[in-house]
């Protein structure tokens, strides 16, 4: 039985290990996969409740065309002046 020698053993394992790495990190994202925003959570708790909304930039898109900055802003509004305020994807719309 041939003996590999060290610098084969370490190309074995680290390409091995770079494409396991790799692999999931060029993967191509479906964004149309992911959840919809939860907005029941970010609904006011009472008439009077205002809702405060993180300062995290997170776009999501609404079929109105406005780009909102995370998914919190974009439930408020969609609370605010009714369901005809649709989600169309996460990121700036176009």
């Amino acid at each position: 039985m041939a003996a590999f020698s060290n610098l084969t053993i370490f190309f074995l394992v680290t390409s091995t290990v770079a494409h396991t790495v790799f692999s999931e990190v060029f993967k191509p994202k479906n964004i149309a996969k992911w959840p919809k925003p939860p907005c029941k959570m970010y609904y006011p708790q009472g008439p009077f409740y205002d809702s405060k909304c993180p300062n995290i930039t997170s776009y999501v898109c609404a079929t109105n065309g406005h780009t909102y900055q995370n998914e919190c802003f974009f439930c408020v509004d969609q609370w605010e002046f009714g369901p005809h305020i649709k989600f169309d994807k996460y990121g700036k719309c176009d």
